[in-house]
C-alpha cells in the first residue's frame, strides 16, 4: 500500500452582501467570501491538500482565477474535478481533516451538513471527514471579521 499526505491552506476576504459557502453548504451570514469562484474557502483548501498530496501543484494551477471558465463556479465542481485527478493517479481518500477559522457566524449548526457534502463528493464515509470550526478570539483579520481561513489535511492511499 502506498500512502500520501497533503496539507492545504486558503484565505478569502469577507464582504457585506455576498453569499457564504463553506464545505459545499450555504451559510446564513451577512458576510460572504470575495472570490473569482463562489468563494468556498474550505473546498479550496481541501483541493490544495489533495493536489499537494500527489505533487500536482495547487488549485490556482488547475483552476486559475484568470479564466472566465471558473468565474462564479460552484466549488463543488472544482472538488469533483480534483477527485478525478486523485482517482486517475490511482489513489483514494483515507480521511480529511478541515479546520475553519471564522469569527462569526457560529458554524456548529452546519458542521454535519458540510461533512456529509464533502464525504459524498470524495466518495468516502462521513466518519472519514472531520470539519472543525474555531474563532481567533477576536485577534487578527479573522477576529475582526475581515476574512476566513481554512487549513486542510488529507491522507491518500493506493493499493499498489
Amino acid at each position: 500500500m502506498k500512502i500520501r499526505t497533503g496539507n492545504g491552506y486558503d484565505v478569502h476576504a469577507l464582504a457585506e452582501g455576498l453569499p457564504l459557502y463553506l464545505g459545499g453548504v450555504r451559510i446564513e451570514s451577512p458576510l460572504g467570501c470575495m472570490a473569482h469562484s463562489d468563494g468556498d474557502v474550505a473546498i479550496h483548501a481541501l483541493c490544495d491538500a489533495l493536489l499537494g498530496a500527489l505533487a500536482l501543484g495547487d488549485i490556482g494551477h488547475h483552476f486559475p482565477d484568470t479564466s472566465d471558465e471558473f468565474r462564479g463556479i460552484d466549488s463543488k465542481i472544482l472538488l469533483k474535478r480534483t477527485m478525478a485527478l486523485v482517482s486517475e493517479a490511482g489513489y483514494r481518500v483515507g480521511n480529511a481533516d478541515i479546520t475553519i477559522a471564522l469569527q462569526r457566524p457560529k458554524l456548529s449548526p452546519y458542521i454535519m451538513s458540510m461533512r456529509e457534502t464533502l464525504a459524498g463528493l470524495m466518495s468516502v464515509e462521513v466518519s472519514d471527514v472531520s470539519v472543525k470550526a474555531t474563532t481567533t478570539e477576536k485577534l487578527g483579520f479573522v477576529g475582526r471579521s475581515e476574512g476566513c481561513e481554512v487549513y486542510a489535511s488529507v491522507l491518500l492511499f493506493a493499493d499498489l
